[in-house]
């Protein structure tokens, strides 16, 4: 988590390790991006190396210099970030291209990146860039020592644009802490260490913690949440985050899957299956995250973030295929495949939250093996409400995060249907990333619009690092969360 900062003085002279210089497309070749603030030489300087190389400008693109004239930094680093414009795309791509050149620079302690624009969402894409960009995973139990310590940027220094910063470290505060919680160990974090780092993270915040251990699920009828984690020594437990400030515009709640390891259950998974499902509570880690970056932003929304906290594990407690399982709320589920356990401990959390008729429920997860395999790194939403659907599917295209619409067929419907309970808990195997939001629906309360973010795909990178992204947890889902809230101001 980098300290972020922003002024408008000469870039030049900026006291840092490395400074980061944006080159974009041009009609001959890459130039370098407006708003540089450097000495004429070093502009010549820099102009000539680009044409020499025949940098395109495209994003990824990442040129480290040495010795460069009239500049301070030690190294300077061209960084391609596409076509300059207002557009959301373009502004990802900004995001992407700078956080890329940010990443790079790990054990840096001071890195300063040159504004290449003076708009304010120019300034708030290249401030989310590099703060996305300076994460650094850590090594299991410890602080990295590796993440990019400072990152100043040199641009224009008015209200709107520090406003702008002090939104940008909010969310990368939330984000890292996302990451960090996925990326952590299954044998470190479980469902009551989860809850622990959720106490911990709050002090000194306007967010309340409160927890359901498994004395107080059993006795609340949280029956799908006891029946996923009945099978593991690690009890499970739902947190409930508040954040309440005087005279919300509007109340939100957000509901995450938090299965801390999926082994699958008594439905194994097979050995390759299981080596990413530390990542199985990136939902859970995701909404924790935009509760924390919405309390640090003073939002005047209130929000409510319900973590559904298991592990799923094969023993001679767990529950078995065919065990009927009641819910929060009363409805009976007929279990068919343990290894469908994430909608259970959702169906609970929503629930819970309906309670409360909030003006609207959203909940994160990584649901379904069928969503990667349809849209591979790109987010699902799906909604009981078309209007809703079109605020969080804006939200997302907003901060960069990649959604798409999908549909609840009430064709599916009866694939729900079981002979020994209310609705069995998974349907047939077509179209099982439908099937599942359908079952989820089933615990909305009526009236409260809410949509269902399936982000399976993009909640971890098991590949290379790519733009903003480090290799393993990504925090995907925290951005739009926070533009969701951001979207009833």
């Amino acid at each position: 988590m980098a300290n972020l900062t922003i002024s408008n003085r000469s870039a030049a002279d900026t006291p840092c390790d490395a400074l980061v210089v944006a080159i974009v497309p041009g009609e001959s070749g890459a130039g370098l991006a407006p708003g540089h603030g450097l000495p004429r030489k070093t502009v010549s300087h820099l102009k000539s190396v680009v044409a020499d190389l025949g940098l395109a400008g495209k994003v990824g693109e990442v040129t480290t210099l040495a010795a460069v004239p009239e500049v301070t930094a030690k190294i300077v680093v061209l960084a391609g970030v596409g076509a300059l414009s207002s557009a959301p795309a373009a502004l990802e791509e900004v995001r992407k291209g700078l956080g890329c050149a940010v990443r790079g620079l790990g054990k840096k302690k001071k890195v300063a990146v040159v504004v290449p624009g003076t708009s304010v969402e120019l300034v708030s894409a290249v401030a989310e860039g590099a703060a996305l960009g300076a994460y650094a995973v850590s090594k299991a139990g410890t602080t990295s020592t590796d993440a990019v310590g400072v990152v100043a940027l040199v641009g224009p220094a008015d209200a709107a644009s520090r406003r702008a910063v002090k939104r940008a470290a909010a969310l990368g505060d939330a984000v890292a802490y996302t990451r960090d919680l996925v990326n952590l160990p299954p044998n470190l974090l479980y469902p009551e260490t989860f809850v622990d780092s959720l106490a911990e993270r709050i002090k000194g915040t306007k967010v309340k913690l409160k927890s359901y251990d498994m004395k107080a699920l059993r006795a609340g009828g949280f029956g799908g949440t006891v029946g996923v984690g009945q099978g593991s020594a690690n009890e499970p437990r739902i947190a409930v985050l508040s954040y309440s400030p005087s005279r919300p515009k509007a109340s939100i709640a957000f509901v995450g899957k938090g299965i801390t390891f999926d082994s699958g259950g008594l439905c194994i998974k097979p050995a390759n299956g299981m080596l990413t499902m530390k990542c199985d509570m990136a939902g859970a880690a995701a909404v924790a995250g935009a509760v924390l970056a919405i309390a640090e932003l003073g939002l005047p929304i209130a929000v409510t973030g319900y973590l559904g906290l298991a592990e799923n594990m094969p023993s001679s407690t767990a529950q078995r295929p065919s065990d009927v399982v009641t819910m929060r709320g009363g409805k009976t589920v007929e279990v068919l495949n343990t290894d469908a356990e994430g909608r259970m401990v959702l169906g609970d959390c929503i629930a819970l939250a309906s309670e409360t008729m909030p003006d609207a429920i959203v909940d994160v997860a990584t649901l379904t093996g069928a969503q990667v395999i349809a849209l591979a790194n790109t987010a699902a939403v799906m909604s009981n409400d078309d209007a809703f659907r079109a605020r969080v599917l804006d939200a997302a295209q907003s901060v960069g995060e990649a959604m798409w619409p999908m549909p609840l067929p009430v064709e599916l419907r009866p694939g729900l249907e079981s002979i020994n309970a209310d609705l069995a808990h998974k349907g047939g195997p077509e179209g099982g990333m439908l099937t599942a939001g359908l079952f989820l629906q089933e615990f909305v309360g009526e009236g409260i619009p809410w949509s269902h973010l399936d982000i399976a795909g993009p909640a971890f990178n098991d590949k290379a690092p790519a733009g903003y992204w480090p290799k393993g947890g990504t925090g995907f889902g925290v951005r739009t969360l926070v533009g969701v809230a951001e979207s009833y101001l």
